[in-house]
């Protein structure tokens, strides 16, 4: 009994060690789950995959009822939106605004952790006659959150479109358009008003795509560019090593070219399409798993931007599910991360990742580039030919004798080849594709003392590295002794200092 009650206190210690760093770091990354989609799962599903990929924010489109009532007691933070075509209504209405407030976030809290209310989406930009019911929307759902004493828990705010800032570089030049600052002064003065934060949608598939060539690639993806090539803002000499943080800044330094100062800016929509038309051939999963990868890393390190370093960035990826109900191109059909049956669209973690222990690798621990089973030999054989010569692969430890050696299972050799490719040029383009006969992920190929680039431990059998709860059964058959329990102090304050 004694052990028992001892393993579980180390436990619950550690869970409130974990828990605290987390939250001290500040920085999230959550997930938008879109309303254009015609085969919804049920919202016990979709909460299903939020847990299970340990996702602890959501931005909802719209305000369902089911969806607050499944996320309800998970303790996901949810932010709750007023869709473009009810803008209207409550920017018009106080008791309409009240009404919306009282039906579709009152109702629901304290058990659903509603967070905060995004009023519209790229109202200025997308639906600009209704430019002039915006900031009343926000007064009056604000007026309505203070008579439901939900000021303090639940803040107020419209994602803005990169649009809105017409030239945004170099970052220290970048101002709204003109046309709105009138309504743009309004708006950030409510923000610091009620202490609500700057929403920006900042998508660099656009900035990249749209700027036709302007822009390396490697520059969007947060992948290592050229030292010649950086771009520098001429006027502070911050150097962006990527689009995400200019982007940012270039909101920053709109703000304050309207004086207004010290409103933080979540990015509310970020990410990029895995499947695009034959016209957008950046569109592919290895660019959305790469600009989506580099985008969590870069996020929860909080290192901030050259603008405001330190200052967290949390961020929405866009999106868990493809809105195939879109109209468009392909591409705006394919931002998704997991089906609607549950099968992932590629592999992605949204907890803290580390670069592979390997000096040779790029590549994130916990992803694996491997051979498609399915695959035809002799496709797999080319596919290995081409990554063990002139991909330049590292292939010594798949030759006869040595630890990854299978004579008789070319997928197995295929998979170390390929893996090994993938981890040493990921960074600078490298993709993981070989004519078709390859695929990303997160589970670890290693065994035995064959080692796959991107594993995380000498046993090979652990994923990608994470600050996650550490439950009670890691810990059931330890005893409770003085030096023990002398380690889990040491522990807790080396988190606490």
């Amino acid at each position: 009994m004694m052990q028992s009650r001892c393993s579980t206190a180390i436990a619950l210690l550690l869970l409130w060690l974990s828990i605290s760093n987390n939250n001290a770091s500040g920085a999230f990354v959550g997930i938008n789950i879109g309303t254009g989609v015609s085969n919804l799962p049920p919202s016990s599903g979709i909460v299903s995959v939020l847990q299970a990929k340990n996702i602890t924010h959501v931005r909802l489109f719209n305000a369902d009822h089911q969806m607050l009532t499944a996320l309800a007691h998970t303790g996901i933070e949810v932010m709750v939106s007023v869709p473009n075509d009810q803008l209207l209504r409550v920017g018009q209405s106080r008791s309409d605004s009240a009404d919306w407030v009282n039906k579709n976030v009152a109702a629901f809290v304290p058990s659903t952790n509603i967070t905060s209310i995004a009023v519209g989406n790229e109202v200025l930009t997308a639906l600009p006659n209704a430019a002039l019911v915006l900031i009343p929307a926000l007064q009056f759902l604000q007026a309505a959150l203070l008579a439901a004493n939900l000021n303090s828990q639940v803040k107020i705010s419209t994602p803005t479109s990169m649009d809105l800032i017409p030239k945004p570089f170099p970052p220290s030049t970048a101002q709204f358009n003109s046309t709105w600052n009138q309504i743009m002064s309004q708006y950030l003065q409510f923000l610091k008003n009620t202490g609500s934060v700057f929403m920006l949608n900042a998508q660099p598939y656009y900035g990249y795509t749209n700027g036709r060539g302007i822009f390396p690639l490697e520059y969007a993806l947060f992948r290592s560019v050229n030292p010649n090539t950086q771009n520098v803002d001429p006027n502070t000499d911050h150097v962006y090593t990527n689009m995400f943080d200019a982007m940012v800044d270039a909101a920053y330094y709109s703000m304050q070219a309207l004086n207004v100062s010290g409103i933080p800016v979540v990015v509310t929509q970020t990410g990029w399409p895995w499947l695009g038309g034959s016209n957008e051939p950046d569109a592919n999963v290895d660019n959305a798993l790469a600009y989506n990868t580099n985008l969590i890393r870069h996020v929860l390190n909080n290192s901030g931007t050259p603008n405001q370093p330190g200052v967290q960035v949390s961020t929405y990826i866009y999106e868990l599910f493809n809105e195939d109900l879109h109209i468009g191109p392909l591409s705006e059909k394919n931002w998704g991360i997991v089906f609607p049956n549950g099968t992932t669209t590629y592999s992605l973690t949204f907890e803290r990742l580390a670069l592979s222990n390997n000096a040779g690798s790029t590549g994130p621990v916990g992803m694996f580039c491997v051979a498609n089973s399915s695959a035809s030999v002799s496709a797999l054989k080319q596919g290995l030919d081409w990554a063990c010569g002139p991909g330049s692969a590292n292939c010594s430890a798949i030759q006869p004798g040595q630890p990854c050696y299978q004579s008789d299972n070319i997928v197995a050799v295929a998979s170390y080849a390929y893996n090994n490719y993938y981890h040493k040029t990921q960074a600078s383009g490298g993709t993981c594709n070989f004519n078709n006969t390859a695929m990303l992920t997160t589970t670890d190929p290693s065994y035995g003392s064959c080692i796959f680039e991107g594993s995380s431990g000498a046993t090979g059998s652990t994923g990608a590295t994470a600050l996650g709860p550490v439950g009670p059964d890691n810990f059931a058959a330890t005893k409770c002794h003085a030096s023990t329990s002398l380690y889990i102090i040491t522990l807790a304050l080396l988190f606490l200092v």
